[in-house]
């Protein structure tokens, strides 16, 4: 199968001979070389290309250019370069693609867009093969740059425009009493449905015809101080059939619903369905719908099935042309980011040793979609930001918001949940039954049964099925019809590639494309280790290159897994590599957490240490003015002693004084192991006595200071008395 946008190498050349896939047009594939500065599209027959490939002759690899380019990291010449190249590519390769496709008609082709951008033509092939060579997407057109990733078209921005009302009519004459209805008069009825009718408030036609005749057909008045109105006689003003028919001739439901209810109302209840999603899309990968609805089901814990958890999010991802599910997640995580990029993980990866963890074994056929869109239709919130940003930049998957409240924009896979729901709540213990319960209804959360990765079984289960089924009015194409063709998704996805153009792609490195849909942040480098989030992380590449020294404070982007933050990613320049930081044991009491699980832990032990605030201050309080009593005292019974004859006879005598109070100290801190109660009927102990060793004499002021000091000792423990 020959993919758009896959890079292929020739194995037996010994030059550098790869090639991409630039357009698929059955049976003709277009492809462009990956060297040289003005390298032009070839064209080769698709059986041709697969019996290189079946021949081991042509293997598809991993593309060189695909990165992860981030704006922030570029400088504002290299943007505006990149924009302004972008802006000729941008503009031109829709409507000269089968002019630029074949060699007859290229030439021309240059020329005219040469001519329209006041550029050589020279500029412009160096242009389109750097955007063939490096990804037919934005980035590949960044100055100093030679790899960069994905594929690239413009974004189609689709939007209905608001149909204006007629203002003149031709006089109607009522046969029955009343007034001619002419122009003013129909402008009268004009006024008051803008000005009352068509308002939040949602008064009724009849009050809007009151308000015709209090503001243009009656007398005002005061009678006692209020005011009042007195309305015209019958011959005089229009009667409430003519107000009728003409607001039916003067009506318009979307702007009528759009004003008083809202123009959502009107979008999702009212507006008219006249095509179709599958009208939209030119093949399998076109086109994308992912959403994400809580299951009307109660889960219990792996881990004990006494203990209730609550309702599972499911995501799943899935071919507006098919309606084959293309990825799924299910959950405790989102609708968030995180439980979307666990789909759109899922997306990409081999359905078969995805059913092999939970048990279930299929073959390819049976699911085969593991590729990227071209166009991903999502809501918005969690498809905002950064990452979304990558994947538009580095992989050219156009990302489409819907609006908020319009699941009809998405009716595809919001259809699908609903059966799926369905199917759950009748067989399945713990769903949902009713959205309130009356009393004396049983709480059927009680009857919760069924944990996370048995509840996925069902859902992998469901959605396979779903693969099978017969899709009821989907709109069949002659071509269809005539090769005999059952709609069903795995029939369409497979008719589809081998019939249409379609916008599949494969990515040959998964961590690279982790690497653009993992959250990012900002970490700190300091001299305790890398900081993030309150954490430590160390990381080899740091210790090696001094960061702890040299870049000390510096701010450096991250990439992170919400679900596990033993450790994050540091990605490198050149949009491949990553570097790997490990959390350190100074934090390692968060080893194994979420970050969920790290942030209440932190707010927790800020929560204890506001509740201890005043507790610590009193104890500091006390601490000091306890210090501050015990000098006082010493200070006091300093003074209180006779001063020395001179400060030369204090300071002199200070080796001496240290060990006459070592002394003192060792006599009273001596260990004594025997109770001297308990052995005083006990032989005393024989105590061997060895020759007296020949003492040294003492100076006379440190043996009159010793026995100073065992003299007040004495007195102090009352061995004197």
């Amino acid at each position: 199968m020959i993919f758009y946008n896959q890079v292929y190498q020739y194995v037996n050349s010994d030059k550098d001979n790869r090639i991409r896939i630039i357009e698929v047009d059955d049976p003709i594939v277009y492809y462009v070389e990956l060297h040289g500065d003005t390298a032009m599209p070839k064209k080769i027959s698709v059986k041709t290309l697969e019996d290189e490939i079946d021949a081991g002759v042509l293997l598809a690899v991993s593309d060189p250019f695909l990165m992860n380019h981030d704006d922030k990291n570029l400088t504002l010449k290299q943007i505006e370069k990149r924009d302004e190249d972008w802006a000729v590519i941008n503009g031109t390769w829709g409507d000269y693609k089968c002019q630029l496709l074949e060699k007859k008609t290229r030439d021309l082709a240059f020329d005219q867009i040469a001519e329209n951008f006041n550029l050589k033509k020279l500029k412009v092939k160096r242009l389109f093969t750097r955007f063939w060579q490096r990804g037919l997407n934005k980035n590949a057109l960044l100055p100093d740059y030679n790899k960069s990733g994905g594929k690239g078209k413009e974004r189609d921005l689709a939007g209905a425009n608001k149909v204006g009302r007629p203002r003149k009519y031709a006089l109607s004459k009522e046969q029955n009493q009343g007034i001619n209805i002419t122009e003013e008069v129909k402008k009268q009825f004009s006024h008051v449905i803008k000005q009352y009718y068509r308002k939040k408030e949602q008064i009724t036609l009849t009050e809007t015809y009151e308000y015709l005749l209090r503001d243009f057909y009656s007398h005002k008045y005061i009678e006692d101080g209020e005011v009042k109105y007195s309305v015209w006689d019958a011959s005089r003003i229009p009667s409430y059939n003519q107000f009728y028919y003409w607001f039916k001739k003067y009506e318009d439901p979307q702007l009528d619903i759009s004003m008083r209810k809202s123009k959502k109302e009107f979008d999702l209840k009212h507006r008219p369905i006249l095509s179709n999603s599958s009208l939209e899309t030119d093949g399998p990968g076109t086109r994308f719908q992912v959403d994400a609805t809580i299951a009307d089901i109660y889960l219990v814990s792996s881990f004990n099935r006494s203990l209730i958890i609550g309702r599972p999010v499911v995501y799943g991802i899935i071919d507006v042309y098919s309606r084959l599910f293309t990825g799924v997640y299910v959950g405790l995580e989102g609708p968030s980011w995180t439980g979307a990029m666990m789909a759109l993980d899922n997306m990409i990866t081999d359905k078969v040793s995805y059913c092999a963890e939970y048990g279930i074994d299929i073959d390819e056929l049976q699911w085969p979609a593991k590729h990227m869109p071209e166009i991903l239709i999502a809501d918005r919130g969690e498809f905002e930001g950064y990452s979304v940003t990558s994947l538009i930049n580095n992989f050219n998957i156009k990302i489409e918001n819907t609006s908020a409240y319009r699941g009809d924009l998405k009716g595809i896979i919001e259809r699908q949940f609903g059966t799926i729901n369905g199917k759950i709540k009748r067989k399945a213990p713990g769903a949902i039954q009713k959205e309130y319960r009356e009393r004396g209804d049983r709480d059927y959360r009680l009857d919760a049964t069924l944990n996370l990765k048995e509840f996925t079984k069902i859902v992998i289960h469901l959605m396979m099925q779903h693969n099978q089924k017969i899709i009821d009015k989907y709109p069949l194409e002659k071509s269809m019809i005539e090769d005999g063709l059952v709609a069903t998704p795995l029939n369409l996805w497979t008719w589809g590639i081998a019939n249409k153009k379609g916008r599949l792609q494969v990515t040959n490195d998964k961590n690279i494309y982790r690497l653009n849909i993992l959250p990012r942040g900002k970490a700190r480098i300091t001299r305790a280790g890398i900081k993030f989030k309150g954490l430590s992380y160390g990381s080899e590449k740091a210790v090696n290159e001094q960061w702890y020294v040299k870049l000390r404070s510096t701010s450096i982007e991250v990439a992170y897994d919400p679900r596990d933050m033993d450790q994050i990613y540091i990605p490198s320049n050149d949009g491949r590599n990553f570097d790997i930081c490990f959390l350190l044991d100074t934090s390692k009491q968060y080893k194994g957490n979420m970050l969920e699980e790290i942030e209440f832990y932190q707010e927790y032990l800020e929560e204890l240490k506001a509740e201890q605030f005043v507790e610590q201050k009193n104890n500091s309080i006390n601490t000091d003015v306890a210090i501050e009593e015990i000098i006082k005292k010493a200070k006091s019974e300093k003074k209180r002693l006779s001063k020395p004859t001179s400060k030369a006879e204090q300071v002199r005598n200070i080796k001496v004084n240290r060990l006459a109070e070592k002394a003192l100290q060792r006599e009273e801190e001596k260990f004594d192991l025997v109770d001297r109660e308990t052995n005083v009927n006990q032989k005393p102990t024989q105590i061997l006595e060895f020759p007296k060793a020949k003492e040294e004499p003492v100076k006379k002021t440190s043996s009159s200071l010793m026995s100073k000091l065992k003299r007040k000792r004495d007195k102090e423990f009352g061995e004197d008395e």
